[in-house]
């Protein structure tokens, strides 16, 4: 008889909206190399007003960790605020996305 190991890897998604230096510094690029990193999925685009929305989606460490990276920053990144709120998951999603 043979041993089955069944995993299940549940993903979560979330909408966010980051203000602050975000525009013009690489943000983007920034998030989408530490989602492509993390095998985190989802979009990321400016927005008019200066902040920066993106969808995000994978598990919840790799989510947890992306956040990190995100209020952290960089030299030339300065996150002010940063929120997320929960969005239903997409299914088949494979890429993280830059948006223009």
């Amino acid at each position: 008889m043979k041993n089955w190991k069944v995993v299940l890897i549940l993903a979560i998604r979330y909408f966010g909206t980051a203000a602050g230096r975000v525009q013009g510094v690489g943000f983007r690029m920034f998030v989408q190399q530490h989602a492509m990193d993390l095998h985190v999925t989802g979009w990321i685009r400016n927005m008019e007003d200066g902040t920066v929305q993106m969808e995000l989606q994978g598990e919840p460490e790799a989510i947890d960790k992306l956040e990190g990276f995100i209020r952290e920053g960089n030299y030339f990144i300065k996150v002010e605020s940063f929120s997320l709120e929960e969005r239903p998951v997409v299914e088949d999603e494979k890429r993280f996305d830059v948006r223009y």
